[in-house]
């Protein structure tokens, strides 16, 4: 098979395609044939050597069609998403021609949608799922602060929870996308940056906080929410650094729900991947309810492009 592989840490150059054994099929595993795949903000730190954990075979997540699996809940043809359980950190993953998967993380899937379509999906909002629904505990009318709207992540947390009848208030540090972030639902859309919360009409009035960058807004975000708001931190974008000098006794009010999403690429088998309703979400998608669009789309052989 061929394979996109790492060949050291570092720059683009690190990704080479090459020539690998096919992956044999074994018990509790789905071997799938990959139509396409999602590039991921965590596969490049995998790339460049700051992630904890990468296998030679990059890519977190994928769409594709059952080729051979064991246990008998799928059958060959079938069309599937396979998302996390290690993928590209404990085992090989989706950067492949075909890819053996833990039949846990996968998925089947009914639809039309184009394979590049589809390929959107799995991951993104997966996560974006589990943040409002399992972790913030959304409640109809309730106002939303999205931090880093414009990711993939961003977005797909916005379809979401725009359609579950919340207010999002949406960060960009970019003005030119504040038309499309209205687009996909946003109540309102602020400017990205230091001291959000000195700048924000409705600072202490904030039901939920959902921080995709990370490590430069986490303190700044803690000020944002009501006395018994909730706060989830599942995301990195500002990068890989520890928030200096955080002192959670003294900057975490002790009113506040707070929690960590780890993305759910990093998760074995702990995560209830069966209380995400997948294919209701590609049907919203299918339907035109969650605007959910490649950004570009490439071919297996310009991944640096990619």
């Amino acid at each position: 098979m061929r394979a996109i592989v790492l060949h050291g840490f570092g720059g683009l150059e690190s990704l080479v395609i090459k020539e690998l054994p096919d992956p044999q099929p074994k018990a509790g595993h789905v071997l799938i044939a990959v139509k396409a795949f999602g590039v991921n903000h965590p596969e490049t730190h995998m790339r460049k050597g700051e992630w904890a954990e990468a296998t030679e075979v990059s890519g977190i997540e994928c769409v594709g069609e059952v080729v051979a699996a064991s246990g008998g809940e799928f059958q060959p043809g079938d069309k599937v998403a396979a998302f996390m359980g290690g993928m590209g950190r404990t085992i090989n993953g989706s950067y492949a021609e075909p890819t053996l998967v833990p039949a846990t993380n996968v998925v089947k899937i009914a639809t039309d949608l184009p394979w590049e379509e589809l390929a959107v999906i799995p991951e993104s909002y997966a996560t974006a799922w589990t943040c409002p629904h399992g972790n913030l505990q959304i409640e109809k009318g309730q106002t939303l602060l999205l931090r880093g709207a414009t990711s993939a992540l961003g977005q797909a947390a916005l379809n979401i929870a725009a359609n579950a009848g919340l207010n999002v208030i949406a960060t960009t540090r970019n003005s030119a996308r504040f038309e499309k972030l209205l687009g996909l639902g946003a109540h309102r859309v602020e400017i990205e940056g230091p001291g959000l919360s000195r700048r924000l009409p409705e600072a202490k009035k904030v039901d939920v906080v959902l921080d995709l960058v990370g490590n430069s807004t986490l303190l700044d975000s803690v000020a944002i929410p009501h006395r018994h708001g909730r706060i989830c931190l599942a995301g990195r974008l500002g990068g890989l650094e520890p928030v200096k000098d955080f002192n959670h006794c003294y900057r975490w009010p002790a009113e506040y729900t707070s929690v960590y999403l780890a993305a759910l690429s990093s998760v074995p088998r702990s995560s209830p991947y069966s209380e995400i309703p997948l294919q209701q979400i590609v049907d919203r998608v299918a339907k035109g309810i969650y605007k959910a669009k490649p950004a570009a789309v490439f071919s297996f052989d310009e991944i640096r492009e990619a």
